[in-house]
């Protein structure tokens, strides 16, 4: 018996893209975990996922240079500051999405709306690089684009309908159930940012 996807909920994406002026590359995860599971209200909210120690590593050479120790968040402003001058957007394949487990795991995620990359990538000439992290956000984004799904630390590239080249690039999860050493996943990351000129 096949289960119904459909007596699940459809929940929104709680925030719009964060795309700042001169964007050079965009971030893409999958969906944020439920609000119980926020220590801040904007993007890779749970003080369990990797992915602002990855960033604390690869800009400040230190992992801990965005957490909030004291109040078990992160240093937000910061990070949107980091953000901006860096020119790194962020945003996540899926806009709406059904819960099938009821948990923040990718693999019960059912995707019922995604991004508008095509959108993006036109108001933002200065995007040249989309890294999208986790396989399921690397299939959705490869599903959205028509393009194949490169290996890890590698890209596909993407010729947009207006004629554009962006590169497609596949980085692996910054989840803790992802098992990979988070200096390793930085390596992957720093990779990344470097081949689109982000200067670290």
């Amino acid at each position: 018996m096949t289960q119904d996807n459909n007596q699940f909920p459809i929940e929104r994406h709680p925030w719009k893209p964060f795309l700042p002026e001169g964007m050079r590359v965009l971030m893409l995860g999958t969906f944020p975990p439920g609000p119980h599971r926020w220590s801040m209200n904007f993007y890779y909210p749970n003080r369990t996922n990797d992915f602002w120690k990855i960033a604390g590593l690869i800009f400040a050479g230190d992992s801990n240079a965005y957490v909030d120790s004291a109040h078990k968040s992160f240093h937000l402003d910061a990070i949107k500051q980091m953000l901006t001058a860096k020119g790194i957007g962020l945003a996540d394949t899926g806009v709406a999405v059904r819960r099938l487990k009821g948990n923040a795991s990718d693999k019960f995620l059912d995707i019922v709306e995604v991004l508008d990359v095509d959108a993006i990538i036109r108001s933002h000439p200065t995007l040249t690089a989309i890294g999208a992290a986790g396989e399921k956000a690397s299939q959705t984004l490869a599903e959205i684009t028509g393009t194949t799904v490169p290996r890890n630390g590698e890209y596909t590239l993407y010729r947009t309908p207006q004629g554009r080249e962006i590169q497609l690039w596949r980085l692996p999860s910054s989840s803790r159930a992802y098992p990979l050493p988070l200096e390793q996943k930085a390596e992957y990351y720093r990779k990344f940012y470097t081949s689109a000129g982000i200067s670290l």
